[in-house]
């Protein structure tokens, strides 16, 4: 008994540690410490519900990091039951850190970004808990919380002084500034952060990746399914701040008022903007990243192409069925019936008329011919796969490139026509593979092979993270994507190294980027 008592009084004096702002006191079981809930920012509320982050007020006693702090408000959704892990508030710019027990040499540090449409999700995500990617792969996780929707991708800027541009990104910003001044301290290396995304919060990556205001703040990224040309111009952008005044039923006149506005009212705004803009101008975004000559000096993928995007390693790839969890949940997001796309190439052929878009004949023939409808095909290529392509393509230029299709999926997610759909992979990133008893991944089969694929990938992450190639024992080396090989990893029961599997789809659209401005 005095063995178990004098371990856990060193891990509880090993989980109180010192930040910039104040020490912090965290938990752990011996073999990962963990801080939860630590406040990197002051709460935007009031005048700073639309300002960039600032910092928090210092405290001295240690503070409660033992439990995840509240997540940004946002709308539900019945057709997405989140477990959020923790319940909804405006105090929410915080971080969480798992830690293997400090041994002298700092580790490499991994930060990681939710995704969820640009508004929903959050850092405490049982999904996302760091545990196993830290013991096992000797890494430093961290998880971050920025503002979404409405609060944090919603510009109104040009109300006037009392709103900055891109709240949210500026959040993550201001994360990764935390991590830099203060990550030592958990047995981190600042030297090697590498951030990585989902979704959301991989187009968050890639929108960095094209930020000189990122510059030195991460040295590798890591963007998973990154939405790449969901980035808009200040002009759209402008006429989403001006619907989002109308559902609530203000003129900009009335903006000084905002800051104090009942956060039901903004997030009721924010869930009828998220509904009806993507059906209104199929495959946009209600809420998303702006182009603002400032944080954002222009799209992404312009960035990459011209040679400017940070000098950074990167993994980036795609799913192999992206669309069937949008079909699945009903989702207006990707435009996959024909009607759908027939009005998204419409709004592109009037705002860009000098890009070449494929008639229904091509697509036919690519799509169709393919054995796959047409639909899940199109939304996956132009929500997702084709934008990675060129994002990669570019940035290749300046910094060594991994792409990769995540095409692995069990027996019961191939049974409901999910397959390797849009997210699957995250379970095997965070090795997190089964979500309590009732989880029906697993049902019919395939937990030890996706054991094994979850292996590979948290290797091949952290082994990068660290400084290295993305390698995995037992497997394939990854060769780099570049404009001769095209090469990419196939994600399965069994990996593959393939070269230019996306070959058909290029030739079809072509090396045009395919955006809303």
């Amino acid at each position: 008994m005095e063995d178990v008592t004098d371990t856990q009084n060193a891990v509880d004096d090993a989980a109180v540690v010192d930040t910039r702002y104040g020490p912090v006191r965290g938990g752990g079981d011996g073999t990962v410490e963990h801080w939860l809930g630590i406040r990197y920012a002051a709460a935007p509320v009031g005048d700073l519900r639309w300002r960039a982050p600032q910092p928090p007020q210092q405290w001295t006693e240690p503070a409660d990091a033992t439990r995840m702090g509240p997540v940004c408000p946002q709308p539900t959704d019945p057709r997405v039951p989140l477990d959020l892990g923790a319940p909804q508030g405006t105090d929410c710019l915080t971080l969480n850190i798992w830690a293997p027990r400090r041994t002298g040499q700092p580790k490499p540090v991994l930060v990681w970004v939710h995704g969820g449409a640009y508004v929903l999700g959050s850092s405490a995500q049982p999904l996302y808990n760091g545990r196993v990617l830290a013991a096992d792969g000797d890494v430093v996780v961290v998880t971050v919380n920025y503002r979404l929707g409405a609060f944090g991708f919603l510009d109104l800027s040009w109300l006037g002084d009392g709103f900055d541009t891109n709240p949210g990104l500026r959040d993550v910003l201001f994360a990764l500034h935390w991590v830099r001044d203060n990550i030592a301290n958990f047995g981190g290396d600042p030297e090697r952060v590498t951030l990585f995304g989902e979704s959301a919060g991989a187009g968050v990556v890639t929108t960095l990746l094209a930020s000189p205001a990122a510059e030195g703040l991460f040295g590798r990224a890591i963007a998973q399914s990154s939405p790449v040309t969901s980035v808009y111009d200040r002009e759209r952008a402008q006429r989403i701040g001006a619907q989002f005044l109308g559902e609530l039923g203000m003129t900009a006149r009335q903006s000084d008022q905002l800051g104090t506005l009942p956060v039901p009212a903004i997030i009721a705004a924010s869930k009828q903007l998220f509904n009806d803009v993507p059906r209104l101008s199929p495959g946009t975004l209600g809420f998303a990243p702006i182009v603002d000559g400032d944080l954002v000096p222009d799209y992404p993928v312009q960035v990459a192409r011209a040679g400017r995007t940070l000098p950074v390693p990167l993994i980036i790839g795609t799913n192999e069925h992206e669309a069937a969890l949008f079909r699945w949940m009903r989702s207006p997001l990707l435009p996959i019936t024909g009607r759908a796309i027939t009005e998204m190439f419409a709004a592109i052929a009037a705002e860009q008329p000098e890009l070449q878009i494929p008639d229904q004949a091509q697509i036919g023939a690519v799509y169709r011919g393919r054995g796959k409808k047409p639909g899940l095909g199109v939304a996956r290529d132009v929500g997702f796969r084709m934008p990675t392509i060129w994002f990669a393509e570019g940035h290749g230029e300046v910094a060594p490139v991994y792409m990769y299709r995540f095409d692995w999926s069990t027996p019961m997610l191939r049974a409901v026509g999910l397959g390797g759909a849009h997210a699957t992979e995250l379970p095997y990133v965070f090795g997190n593979l089964v979500a309590g008893r009732r989880d029906p991944t697993f049902k019919l089969g395939g937990l030890a092979a996706g054991t094994e694929v979850s292996r590979r990938m948290r290797a091949r992450w952290c082994n990068f993270a660290a400084g290295g190639t993305p390698a995995a024992e037992g497997a394939p080396p990854w060769r780099r994507y570049d404009h001769e090989d095209r090469a990419n990893l196939l994600i399965g029961r069994v990996d593959q190294v393939v070269s230019d599997p996306d070959r058909v789809q290029r030739g079809t659209w072509g090396t045009e980027v395919l955006s809303f401005r």
